[in-house]
Formats: C-alpha cells, structure tokens, sequence
C-alpha cells in the first residue's frame, strides 16, 4: 500500500537529494541529454536510413519515461507541467513519434539542448564536487551557452535550407556557415536562400558575435570568485577582496593560500 509513496519518494531523492547516489544520477542524466543530442546530430547528417524510424520511436520512449518519472518525483506537478523544461521535453518527443509522418520535425528537436543552460541542480553539484568549475564558472557557462546557441542555428540552417540551397546538402555544410558569420569571416562559398536565410543570417551575427564577446571577456577579465556579500548579496568579486566594491562590507572569501 506504501509502496508508490516509497517510489515516489526515491526519485524525490535522485532528482533533488544531496547524497553521492543523487549526483550520480543527475549526472547519468545530463549525460543521456549529451547522448540524445549526440542521435539528433548523426540523424540530421546522414541520408535517410532503415533504422531512423525505430530509433526515433525508442529515444521518445526513453524521454517520455524519464518525463513522467520527473513529474511524478516533484512535489508541484502542475508548476512543474508548465515550466518551459518539461514544454521542451513535450516538444521533443512529439516530434520524435510524428517523425514518420510529418517531414522536416527535426527542427523540434533542437530544444533539447536548452535542458543544458536550465540544469541548476547540475550547476550546484559541479560547485561542490569540483574546485575547477567553481573558479571557471562563468567561462565553462558562457562556452555552454555559445556551443547550444551554434547548434540550434545550424539545425535552423540545415532544416530551412538543406531542400532548397544546393549549396548546403549535409549538417556539416550548415555548421560550416554557422562558424563563418559568426566569427565575420564571412567566405562568401556559401549564402542562404530568400529573405528569411537572410535574416536567419542576420541572426547568427548580432547574437553569436555577442555570446563570443562575453566567452572572451570571462577568458581574459581578471579572476573572479563568487561570494555572496552578507550586506547587498552581490555574488561576484575579485579574487583576493578584501571590502565588498559594491558597499564596503568586510568579505571572508575562503582562500587556501595557494598564490
């Protein structure tokens, strides 16, 4: 009689519990959003194969099972239902089990990689787990950020050009223009098709440029270290601060003394 409340509250715990077991967990998960997106990738580069069609079915299978062990681990299902991960999740899957009959859904399947920028708890495992990260965050998240953006705009490319641009035939040919504008290069081997390639094109730039302006920033600004201030919460300081910049509050930032 118990039993579906020990079940739920098991996955409670490996959603949002502290333990090893926990992380280890949502590790495996962020390495099957990885895996999934890896299958998205080798799907839209290849020519059409026997075995997509089953492939598909088993990866929405797969993702509607981990979707409904989610919603039933979390304590406010109807919140959960309606947050922009879970309506990620639906996207994804509904294209993956219309595939056979819809053309060109392949393009849903890009936000899977938003799941990558939302992954607080990960963020908060990695803190604790890994020295490394906790001083490189902001490098590490903005490298995220510009890896996910390149690859939702190449597969916006490749899905709105690859029938009607003989010039882009493969995902590679799309990714392959992707790097060119946005780091203005700009060879001019390869151009998009119609108002909407351009503006598409546009796109690329104006925010790709931006995403690459803010990798280098935090490559090449100062170290910083984030330290919640007690007086104002500001999070991000220097290194070796003494008095919080924002308002003069005395900070006590662990430091192990390494130089």
């Amino acid at each position: 009689m118990r039993k579906p409340d020990h079940l739920r509250a098991r996955l409670h715990s490996l959603y949002f519990g502290e333990t090893p077991q926990a992380r280890r967990f949502r590790y495996g998960l962020v390495l099957f959003d990885l895996v999934t997106i890896g299958v998205f990738l080798l799907e839209a580069s290849i020519t059409e194969r026997w075995w997509v069609a089953p492939l598909d079915i088993f990866m929405g299978v797969l993702l509607t099972i981990e979707l409904a062990a989610r919603l039933y681990a979390v304590s406010n299902r109807r919140r959960h239902l309606l947050s922009l991960e879970t309506a990620s999740d639906l996207i994804v899957i509904a294209s993956l089990f219309l595939a056979s009959f819809i053309d060109n859904l392949g393009f849903l399947r890009v936000v899977r990689a938003l799941r990558l920028l939302r992954s607080y708890h990960l963020l908060r495992d990695l803190r604790s787990d890994s020295p490394w990260f906790k001083r490189s965050e902001d490098i590490v998240q903005r490298t995220v950020s510009l890896l996910v953006f390149i690859f939702i705009v190449t597969s916006l490319v490749f899905v709105s050009q690859h029938s009607i641009n003989p010039q882009i035939k493969t995902y590679v040919d799309a990714l392959y223009f992707t790097i060119t504008t946005l780091t203005t290069t700009g060879f001019g081997d390869i151009t998009l098709i119609g108002s909407g390639g351009r503006l598409l094109a546009v796109f690329i730039m104006i925010v790709g440029v931006a995403l690459f302006l803010r990798l280098l920033q935090a490559v090449f600004r100062p170290n910083k270290v984030r330290f919640p201030c007690p007086d104002c919460a500001l999070q991000v300081h220097d290194i070796d601060a003494i008095h919080c910049k924002h308002c003069g509050h005395m900070l006590a930032i662990p430091d192990e003394g390494v130089v």
